[in-house]
């Protein structure tokens, strides 16, 4: 429920604060005076788009604040929850809009973006402006409006329709796409084929070529290293003329002496490892040397595989490498132009198997719209009794359509408005009357199902007079008694049918113009109604009917 709103330096308003109470309350005063101004205020501090326009002229920045009770409802937990913003049962929202177009919204604090504002506004306030009234008049609209009365269950079959039918429509989309990237590019199909098994065919391995390379060249040396090994071993291991040997000795003489001196004792110890190390380096000299074999067979292999090689790299890249990187990137476009990139190859199996799925889940949404449309009907009737329309009739009509994010139907209210004259379009036959009573009763069913707590009715009286315009009076009160009701009407039943009223004019002085807003004690609000009644002259015949209005 809003408790308070506070409105400064917004269009023709200097600054206001509106302290709210459960019930019913009424804005009123002169056209032009400032009480769709507030309507707007509320608008952009739930998250409407904003423009410079509304910043008052000569002020820096607009502002708007709110402060709300929150009753328990798991779904605007959930949003809070998901966006981190911490609340027990008061949530108090800030907007301001700056010169330069930027606006910055806060909730509880904490900076939020325009779309976590509108999820949160949406479970906060229920604004019904004419803009609805003219969204009725829209036969697209009437699904959007019939989907809204629906339960918690509904909106999970009709959520488990659209994934279905998103996922039909992507599929479809790159079946089609397949289809036409097949005949549209035939020839780079077929080149891409061409290279891709040529490139498999070679088998390369990464980095082939370079090992290859090292292996031939190790072998056209053959003999030059077979002589340079062998005779490295024998400079340190022969049998005539031994480093090692003579190495060994030296070792073994210093260390009968290396107790005398410590420089004695290092130069032994620097010996002894350096001896180890040599004896070390001929045992492998050794063992190169024995197991050191020419194979002239394995040398041609070699030059067999590089020519293959060479033929490739010359093709498709100066080494195996990116010879490789080539194919990885021909592959992921030969699998996009021929759908091969899908986890499946059979694409078109696949489609039928998610048509089947979206037939199914269709006909679920369908069935559960259709006794949807029915309560929904018995709900409008009922409301239209109330706003003396009983001759009246509704009815919520279907026919098939292609398959759309919506479903696979067209949905239209259709009315009868006299007995006998059978049913038509609701966009054809309806007067402005009967639109404002018809968009008030789905509103009132709306708000009775939905237990909304905040609803905002901006001027939806328009058309009517008389003992209609004391249904209606009667009929927002209602809703009000459940909840918090906020209206804009020109009506005096609608008026003297609140339980508070707020008077706005405007006033002009030096060269600048003011809203200002007050709340109306009893005896103001008989005088004003009486004004209504009978104009400027006030008569005590108006002021006798205005105080039988508010009895």
């Amino acid at each position: 429920m809003l408790l308070e709103i506070s409105i400064k330096n917004f269009a023709i308003i200097e600054e206001i604060s509106l302290n709210f109470e459960k019930g019913m309350t009424v804005l009123t005063g002169e056209t032009g005076a400032g009480k769709s101004i507030i309507i707007d205020a509320m608008n952009m501090m739930l998250g409407a788009r904003s423009s410079t326009e509304v910043i008052r002229h000569g002020a820096p920045k607009a502002e708007i604040q709110g402060f709300f009770t929150v009753e328990k409802s798991p779904a605007l937990s959930q949003v809070l929850e998901e966006h981190g913003i911490d609340f027990r049962d008061e949530l108090i929202i800030r907007r301001e809009i700056f010169q330069n177009g930027r606006s910055v919204s806060r909730i509880n604090g904490q900076m939020v973006n325009l779309s976590t504002l509108r999820s949160v506004g949406q479970y906060l306030v229920d604004i019904h402006g004419q803009h609805d009234q003219e969204e009725l008049m829209k036969a697209p609209q009437h699904i959007k409006l019939l989907d809204e009365f629906g339960d918690e269950e509904f909106q999970a079959i009709k959520s488990t329709y659209q994934t279905t039918f998103d996922a039909y429509r992507s599929l479809r989309k790159r079946v089609i796409d397949k289809q036409k990237n097949e005949q549209e590019h035939k020839a780079r199909i077929e080149m891409l084929e061409f290279q891709l098994a040529e490139i498999e065919a070679a088998d390369l391995k990464p980095g082939e070529d370079d090992q290859l390379n090292q292996e031939r060249d190790k072998l056209l040396n053959h003999r030059n290293i077979a002589d340079t090994l062998t005779n490295a071993y024998t400079m340190l291991d022969n049998e005539d003329f031994s480093s090692l040997a003579n190495v060994r000795s030296a070792m073994n003489d210093l260390q009968t002496i290396e107790d005398f001196d410590p420089d004695y004792k290092e130069v032994a110890t620097g010996l002894a490892e350096s001896y180890y190390v040599l004896e070390d380096a001929s045992k492998r000299l050794s063992d190169i040397i024995d197991n050191l074999d020419f194979d002239g067979n394995r040398l041609n292999v070699i030059d067999d595989r590089l020519n293959v090689i060479n033929t490739i790299t010359r093709k498709y890249g100066g080494k195996v490498d990116d010879v490789l990187d080539y194919f990885a990137t021909i592959s992921k476009e030969y699998d996009h132009l021929t759908g091969n990139d899908l986890d499946s190859d059979d694409l078109e199996g696949q489609l039928k198997a998610l048509e089947k799925e979206l037939l199914t889940s269709s006909q679920v949404l369908s069935d559960k719209r259709h006794d949807l449309a029915q309560i929904l009907e018995k709900e409008i009737k009922h409301e239209l009794t109330d706003l003396y329309m009983e001759k009246a009739d509704f009815q919520v009509q279907f026919s098939k359509a292609k398959f759309s994010h919506e479903g696979n139907e067209h949905v239209e209210f259709y009315i009868s408005t006299n007995p006998g004259e059978g049913f038509k379009p609701l966009v054809k036959v309806a007067s402005g009357g009967e639109l404002s009573r018809l968009m008030l009763a789905i509103k009132s069913a709306f708000a009775r199902k939905e237990d909304k707590t905040s609803i905002v009715f901006d001027e939806v009286d328009t058309g009517v007079s008389g003992r209609v315009a004391q249904a209606i009076a009667q009929k927002i009160h209602k809703i009000g008694s459940h909840g918090q009701v906020l209206a804009i009407s020109h009506l005096p039943q609608v008026i003297a049918a609140a339980d508070y009223q707020f008077f706005i004019e405007k006033e002009s002085k030096d060269d600048s113009t003011v809203s200002t807003v007050r709340l109306l004690t009893a005896e103001e609000r008989v005088e004003e109604i009486a004004k209504m009644l009978a104009g400027d002259q006030v008569t005590q015949a108006a002021l006798s009917q205005a105080e039988e209005l508010l009895k």
